[in-house]
């Protein structure tokens, strides 16, 4: 077999022991109570698409305002232990990243720090400037801590996004490590979608501290197609080859590549892309995007889009887990899916995951709730 399925991270004693560490000593900070208590019935009360263009534009405001983020990053700081992590040639201060879908444009993500993660990725970014699914393509289910959306990519471009991130700081300058995640626009024809995230990767290279190929979004028309072996090993081994190109440039160095999957591949699927990955040395994988099935209550609810939040908590869990063991632990793994307290954080990292993501448990929980996930798993954080 080309991976070993033995071996897994952690014993069951020991993922048991760390998950009842992490949920005894999750604790809520004030920023996260006042948001659940006042904050969060507002925006509640807001249609979905408009109350996250809210949350990104308030996020946009104080990423402008350098003071007042330096003074809350002080404050995170005597909150969060400093146990800095070094992934793919990365320093990543804590655990706690910001998934891609929130800041689809590059716009607000110099606040992220301020607000308790470890890092950021924005996206998905497309080659094409396009306005994604007719609306409205986002949809709450609080009882479930759920979240159905059909955005379909919505963005302005990679060039514009460029245009943006060169008036920003770039690599090496920045508080916390930035990813971008890169899609296939929708007016291209699967056959050219090689082609188009080369486009991408070309605009936006120079402004990644990593890059992420996104092929598993369910609302981009043919795109999950890129996960089958040859389509995949055809974009890998393109996106690759620009990868070192661009790395014998005076000035340039290579940036870290890593694929998000989804989490409806079956375990022969996700073996196969394994070997792609290692094939074309990838620098890691991101585990998972959001889920076309509809589980338990939520086979009644006639609504297209991918499933995220706390119906998604287990199947990624499980990926994750599957990925550590088939490859030894081998592939730096980003876990995303389900995260909505400190239990399932540490699940995700006992699992395998040596970073994980947040995005729909903010939307319950709050701006600040990357920062009580980092004070509660901790002990998990094992520096560079």
């Amino acid at each position: 077999m080309l991976f070993a399925m033995e071996n897994p991270l952690i014993s069951h004693l020991e993922r048991g022991v760390n998950l009842a560490k992490a949920a005894a000593g999750f604790h809520r900070g004030p920023m996260g109570k006042v948001y659940e208590r006042l904050a969060r019935p507002l925006f509640f009360r807001m249609e979905s698409e408009r109350a996250h263009e809210v949350g990104v534009r308030g996020m946009a405001v104080l990423g402008a305002m350098t003071p007042v983020c330096r003074l809350l990053e002080t404050w995170q700081r005597h909150r969060i232990p400093v146990r800095p992590v070094e992934l793919f040639g990365l320093r990543f201060p804590n655990l706690i990243g910001l998934a891609a879908g929130f800041d689809k444009n590059g716009e607000a993500w110099p606040a992220a720090a301020a607000m308790g993660f470890g890092h950021v990725e924005i996206g998905t970014i497309t080659a094409l400037a396009q306005p994604g699914n007719p609306r409205p393509r986002v949809f709450r289910y609080p009882a479930h801590e759920a979240v159905i959306n059909r955005m379909g990519f919505n963005n302005e471009g990679a060039a514009a996004v460029a245009a943006r991130l060169a008036r920003q700081p770039g690599p090496g300058r920045r508080r916390i490590p930035l990813g971008i995640n890169l899609g296939k626009s929708k007016a291209v024809e699967i056959e050219q979608a090689t082609q188009d995230y080369l486009a991408s990767f070309q605009a936006l290279a120079d402004h990644a501290d990593y890059l992420v190929l996104n092929v598993s979004s369910p609302n981009t028309p043919n795109l999950r197609q890129l996960q089958d072996e040859s389509r995949l090993r055809e974009l890998l081994a393109a996106i690759t080859a620009a990868n070192r190109d661009r790395a014998t440039r005076a000035g340039k160095s290579r940036v870290p590549v890593l694929l998000k999957i989804a989490p409806d591949l079956s375990w022969a699927q996700i073996g196969a892309v394994l070997g792609v990955i290692f094939e074309y040395g990838l620098d890691g994988i991101i585990a998972t995007n959001t889920t076309l099935e509809r589980p338990g209550p939520f086979a009644r609810i006639e609504q297209a889009g991918g499933l995220s939040g706390a119906p998604l908590r287990n199947r990624s869990t499980a990926i994750i887990n599957f990925i550590a063991r088939a490859t030894a632990g081998r592939l730096p793994i980003i876990g995303v899916g389900g995260i909505t307290d400190a239990r399932s954080a540490a699940e995700k990292l006992d699992a395998g995951a040596a970073l994980i993501q947040v995005y729909t448990g903010m939307i319950y929980r709050g701006p600040f709730f990357a920062a009580d996930l980092a004070v509660a798993v901790a002990d998990r954080q094992h520096p560079g």
